[in-house]
């Protein structure tokens, strides 16, 4: 897009219960011993006397036929996702994924359907996807990668399912001074039926891209108890998604002297789409000063100008870092945030505070019973069953 027993706390919490920091990840497995003064060797012989793949099986044990194992450490089928991937054809495959940092680029294209990827060991913390294009990144064979290539996971086949999974861009404007196509997306969802739980998502500018495969196509996604970092327009794009329980965390900038540091959604649901963007029950937190993140902007790309940018926030906390008096703003003065579909029910904390009502559009209870995971899903039900 343009434009211990007694552990030790932060804020009533023990720090193994924070949603761990795009910085910090990377670190975090091999690291956290090191970091809370304990010793190393026999976390070490621990960690080597347990399975990769937990209770998922292994490749002597397979789940079923199509179930394959990954393994940095050579443990599994194969030691990356991408290769794991081209493996599979047709319908059906799972992917179970031993911890480690798997920095690569993966596309899962419109063959490979109903597809699930498993983080092994049940943490999000421990499976990490990670690259670092943006769009400005210049490509080996000439040009740039553009917004959608930067992509570090791109998944375009319907009746996806991942679980316990990080999915992270670690592309930096600061290491990058001379690039002005900043936007680094850690996924690209496109297919219909995405879902997606007690997964992370970290980037800074277009970390999670909710998208379709076409204008005409609407993609139906979900996401359940999930983790989502950024600063500018980082959940973004046409699909129609539910966000259940998810936590959403704006960054802190060195780069900007003054508000706005950014936007946390910038939908851009087709006209013809009743249903954009549902969050329920959630939460949006901030490392930056208060009320210098704004909620939403509508995004009408040039590529369809027809679009109608959907948003409802209900039953979900809005912390201070959240703009209270104008909680959104224009993307273009063209397409002013008062023509979209833009509205909140119930929600609390001193960011949803209603000091100016015309700035805060309202469900009423009628409409509210509309606003359901059940209503923006139909007969898809992705939060039946294991997770």
């Amino acid at each position: 897009m343009s434009s211990p027993r007694h552990p030790r706390r932060h804020n009533g919490l023990p720090l193994s219960r924070l949603p761990l920091s795009r910085r910090g990840f990377l670190t975090a497995t091999a690291g956290t011993v090191a970091a809370l003064g304990l010793a190393a060797a026999p976390a070490r012989a621990a960690a080597a006397r347990r399975a990769p793949f937990g209770r998922h099986g292994s490749p002597a044990a397979r789940l079923t036929p199509r179930t394959l194992y990954v393994d940095p450490r050579g443990r599994g089928d194969f030691t990356g996702v991408r290769d794991a991937v081209a493996a599979t054809t047709g319908s059906g495959w799972t992917l179970v994924l031993a911890p480690g940092t798997y920095r690569e680029t993966v596309a899962l294209d419109v063959t490979r359907t109903e597809a699930t990827w498993i983080g092994a060991s049940e943490d999000p913390r421990d499976v990490v996807i990670v690259y670092d294009n943006a769009a400005g990144t210049a490509k080996p064979g000439g040009g740039t990668y553009g917004t959608t290539g930067s992509a570090t996971t791109t998944v375009q086949a319907d009746g996806f399912t991942a679980r316990w999974i990080t999915f992270a861009n670690d592309w930096l404007r600061a290491d990058h001074p001379g690039i002005t196509g900043t936007q680094a997306v850690a996924i690209k969802v496109q297919g219909d039926r995405s879902a997606f739980h007690h997964c992370r998502f970290l980037g800074h500018q277009d970390t999670l891209y909710a998208d379709s495969l076409a204008l005409g196509t609407f993609a139906r996604q979900y996401y359940a108890h999930c983790y989502v970092e950024g600063d500018v327009d980082f959940v973004f794009g046409r699909a129609t998604a539910v966000y259940e329980q998810c936590h959403f965390r704006t960054l802190t900038r060195t780069d900007l002297a003054s508000a706005p540091y950014g936007f946390v959604f910038a939908p851009s649901t087709a006209g013809a789409n009743p249903l954009g963007y549902l969050v329920v029950r959630g939460r949006i937190s901030s490392e930056a000063p208060d009320a210098f993140y704004k909620l939403a902007r509508p995004w009408v790309p040039s590529s369809d100008t027809t679009a109608r940018p959907s948003l409802t926030v209900r039953d979900t906390r809005l912390d201070a870092g959240i703009d209270a008096v104008a909680p959104y703003t224009d993307m273009s003065a063209s397409f002013p945030w008062q023509n979209q579909r833009f509205a909140e029910y119930r929600n609390t904390g001193p960011g949803a505070r209603i000091t100016v009502p015309e700035n805060r559009p309202q469900l009423t209870a009628e409409q509210a019973r509309s606003a359901t995971r059940a209503a923006y899903l139909g007969d898809w039900e992705p939060w039946k069953g294991e997770c």
